[in-house]
């Protein structure tokens, strides 16, 4: 007996034969809900800036402008320069710019002046690149003063110090001082009271600099705060602009830890079985260079065998055990989700689209490299 999935299951692909795996699919019913329940909880597409680290793709930039979506939000020069390729007029580099990713950022404002970028700073020696970078190309460079919520990984502290740095930003020619980023991705507990509580604890502070600055008249355009497990939370506040990047694919990790976020998972790993190596095991070909490793097993939860017991992972295979191995032949499909979304989609080429039960198309994760053009 082979288990197959049933016309009505939504990983059912009709042509799925025509896909070799492994393979990541994107399921267009899925990623479209994520995207409007995005600008549902936000209240408006003004108030959410997406960081689009998840995903690397232009297709779903422009998808997300299209819903009114003109604010962005990544971690590489590469991403940066995808999102001015399709046109955003807002791009936020959240990563301090060192080394020549300065002088990269001011030429991504020379290549495409329609696009407004910025980038995060909190340190005056990262000031001082960025201007440098824009003087000597002649363009304006936007700047949000990265703030510490308790993370400890960027940012300053708000006081003093920071103060200091606001200063230093307004006072530089072709720097213009966007605002305040502070993100919190140490608050990811599963019980929603206490994520409140502790998001709440953290931004007291963030909210009090900020409105200490402000009476000073000094002009704060934007406090982009949180990432996707605190995104219901910030955006019932209007002071703030949210930027969840999980919440437009989804994943395992996030779905059993955070079941009060109304997302649906997006993104597939199309394996099949290679091998049946004795009684109760299952070979798929879907290794560590196909899912996200950093995590414990399970690294993917496969829809037909949710209790299956992964026993090794090696570069290209994953050996299952269960006792319904003998529902299972060698060249059968299963279908995965992956605990951790965002590194899984960056180890694949391209993304295979599902629509109605169909693969439809084929998108090359445009970002996945460090460098397009500049």
């Amino acid at each position: 007996m082979t288990h197959l999935p049933a016309p009505h299951a939504w990983y059912f692909i009709e042509n799925e034969a025509e896909i070799p795996s492994p393979a990541l699919l994107l399921i267009r019913e899925r990623f479209e809900h994520n995207l409007k329940k995005m600008v549902e909880i936000a209240g408006s597409p003004e108030r959410l800036r997406p960081h689009v680290k998840t995903h690397k793709l232009l297709p779903l930039v422009s998808r997300q402008m299209d819903l009114g979506i003109t604010k962005f939000k990544c971690s590489t020069i590469a991403e940066a320069e995808m999102c001015a390729m399709a046109g955003a007029p807002d791009v936020m580099l959240a990563m301090p710019c060192v080394g020549p990713n300065g002088h990269r950022l001011a030429e991504l404002a020379l290549k495409y002046p329609q696009t407004e970028f910025s980038s995060i700073a909190d340190d005056e020696e990262s000031i001082r690149t960025l201007a440098s970078a824009a003087q000597q190309h002649r363009v304006n460079l936007g700047v949000f003063l990265e703030l510490d919520s308790g993370m400890g990984r960027t940012g300053i502290q708000p006081g003093e110090g920071a103060d200091f740095l606001i200063h230093v930003i307004k006072d530089t020619p072709r720097l213009l001082l966007r605002g305040l980023h502070a993100y919190d991705g140490h608050i990811h507990d599963a019980d929603l009271a206490t994520r409140e509580a502790k998001c709440a604890a953290a931004y007291e502070p963030i909210l009090a600099f900020k409105k200490r600055l402000e009476g000073e008249g000094v002009i704060i355009r934007e406090l982009v705060a949180g990432g996707s497990p605190t995104f219901g939370i910030h955006a019932r506040h209007p002071d703030r602009v949210c930027s969840p990047g999980t919440t437009v694919l989804w994943d395992f990790g996030y779905g059993e830890k955070h079941p009060d976020l109304p997302f649906l998972p997006a993104a597939v790993l199309l394996a099949r079985v290679i091998s049946k190596p004795g009684q109760n095991r299952l070979t798929l070909d879907l290794g560590h260079k196909s899912v996200a490793p950093e995590n414990p097993h399970p690294r993917v939860r496969f829809e037909e065998l949710p209790d299956a017991t992964p026993l090794m992972q090696s570069e290209e295979h994953l050996v299952l055990e269960t006792e319904r191995a003998h529902e299972f032949v060698v060249g059968q499909t299963l279908h995965g989700i992956p605990r951790h979304v965002c590194p899984t989609v960056s180890m694949h080429g391209e993304a295979v689209v599902i629509h109605q039960h169909r693969a439809v198309d084929t998108w090359p994760i445009t970002a996945r490299n460090r460098k397009i053009n500049v």
